[in-house]
């Protein structure tokens, strides 16, 4: 077995079992709890020593008016779009409250803006047409602009998102409605046990994971200024080049990006990037 220098500057044995690479590293998850398992469970299946302190949490929008009136009209829409399984979820779980049938989407041509969004929009029946191959909604744009000029579109997503999605469908000649599906907002708690969690060396972890800008621009607010240096030791974990451009915003360098934008790619480029960077001391 040979050692590797953590990020936090302590000794860290790189294990020589390829079944558990991260035996002996702690890693904090802040993603939602609801969905925290996706991450946290393939990490410990790899050996990591797992912290979950969720720093979004996911609830119902203020109102509904906007998605429920699209639903109730959805045979004029040409295009649906869906950013996250949350939103799948959420929409799926209105038509059940309105009575309507998902048979009524099925005249819809459906883009999913990952294989996760992907999987939980077929699960509920439909087919999906378009998933881009990288999973950001520049690229979403990219494989939509040509099909939907003069298509009518629904997109379907958090209350704060970025636009570029509206936006650049809507200069490509789409008529695109937005519909809110639900809200993040930060877990009562998230703050303290944070702060205590990197009170002091014992305890604070080796690596941070971010899947979204919301997780990372939550935790820095979260985390108290005095333990912000710290981060320069920690190696920050990004799901892809959005979040890392909100950490890199904020003056901190993303160590690891996962290659594919999935939780799991996200835990294999946590695991290559330990098996693979050796610091001396």
């Amino acid at each position: 077995m040979s050692t590797n220098k953590s990020a936090t500057g302590t000794k860290k044995a790189v294990s020589g079992n390829q079944e558990e690479p991260l035996s002996g590293w702690r890693i904090l998850t802040t993603r939602a709890s609801k969905q925290s398992g996706g991450l946290a469970d393939p990490l410990r299946e790899m050996g990591a020593e797992v912290v979950e302190i969720p720093t979004i949490e996911i609830k119902p929008p203020t109102s509904y008016k906007a998605l429920d009136t699209a639903l109730k009209n959805i045979g004029k829409y040409d295009w649906l779009i869906l950013t996250s399984a949350n939103g799948v979820e959420a929409m799926f779980a209105r038509l059940k409250k309105l009575r309507i049938p998902s048979a009524k989407l099925a005249h819809l041509q459906v883009a999913a803006i990952g294989p996760a969004t992907q999987r939980e929009i077929e699960k509920q029946g439909l087919k999906v047409s378009v998933t881009p191959d990288r999973y950001v909604a520049e690229a979403v744009v990219e494989a939509l602009t040509d099909t939907t000029e003069g298509k009518r579109v629904l997109l379907v997503r958090a209350k704060v998102a970025r636009d570029v999605l509206p936006i650049e469908l809507r200069k490509a000649g789409a008529k695109v409605d937005v519909a809110e599906a639900y809200e993040t907002h930060v877990p009562k708690g998230a703050k303290a046990k944070l702060n205590r969690l990197f009170s002091n060396d014992t305890s604070r972890p080796d690596i941070v994971t971010f899947t979204s800008s919301s997780t990372a621009t939550n935790f820095l607010a979260l985390l108290e200024k005095d333990h912000w240096h710290g981060l320069r030791e920690i190696w920050l974990a990004s799901i892809g080049p959005v979040t890392s451009d909100t950490l890199r915003q904020a003056g901190f360098r993303p160590n690891i990006e996962a290659l594919e934008y999935t939780m799991e790619g996200l835990a294999l480029a946590i695991a290559k990037h330990v098996l693979t960077t050796h610091r001396d001391e």
